[in-house]
């Protein structure tokens, strides 16, 4: 077997918590917009509005507002209140604000595998946004490199570990979502290992590749450098 030598690491509720505050957000979303849509028929114009919009303003919290705005004036027929809107905004800049909590191990398990491994942090979403968690995380030093991009798929997979490392092959790739995380890298010709978090949002859902070699999951990322040290 192929010595593995780098590790990718995701950010956003891989490392620290992040679907939670949107949730919470989406949750106030829903109490402003009570008076002209049920939350769940307002949770599933949001999500269509996302969907549309991902290709333009890209994943993050800024786009996830842009969304709102965007969906609170279609579910109002252009009469949402000025105060909804300027409710909104203050939403997101709180969101941008909020500080940042690890989850359970993620720095155990860093500094660990950074003494045995070359490893990477690969995230989606907003420059400025990504830059400030990561310095509020308290573990950016310990990553040899830092990769924030708009898409992960195995093209971007296999760029980032050649240039990181020595090629998909000889890395692996784990975070909490199934469709960015785990099937562009086993795609790529890597080890995609999944550690769920919560309920992902539908739009980075997707199940799990069947009969796969290169595929493992873990309840929380204590168990990775176990893992490693058993895939190589």
């Amino acid at each position: 077997m192929t010595r593995l030598t780098t590790v990718g690491f995701d950010a956003d509720d891989t490392l620290w918590h992040n679907e939670r505050v949107f949730r919470d957000t989406q949750n106030r979303f829903a109490d402003l917009l009570a008076d002209y849509a049920d939350p769940d028929h307002l949770a599933e114009r949001l999500l269509a509005a996302e969907r549309r919009n991902i290709g333009y303003y890209g994943y993050g919290i800024k786009g996830f507002v842009l969304s709102m705005i965007e969906t609170a004036i279609e579910i109002t027929d252009r009469k949402v209140p000025a105060h909804v809107i300027a409710r909104l905004l203050e939403s997101g800049r709180e969101m941008l604000a909020h500080p940042i909590e690890l989850l359970p191990h993620a720095r155990d398990a860093v500094a660990a595998i950074a003494e045995t491994h070359r490893i990477v942090l690969i995230t989606k979403g907003d420059l400025l946004d990504q830059e400030r968690k990561l310095a509020q995380s308290g573990i950016g030093d310990l990553f040899d490199g830092v990769e924030i991009v708009s898409e992960k798929t195995a093209s971007v997979y296999r760029e980032i570990f050649a240039r990181h490392g020595d090629g998909p092959d000889r890395s692996l790739m784990v975070g909490d979502s199934m469709r960015s995380d785990v099937l562009p890298m086993i795609e790529a010709g890597g080890w995609g290992v999944h550690v769920p978090q919560g309920t992902p949002w539908d739009i980075e859902a997707a199940d799990p590749p069947r009969n796969e070699p290169r595929y493992r999951a873990l309840d929380d990322l204590g168990g990775l450098p176990w893992l490693l040290a058993q895939v190589g």
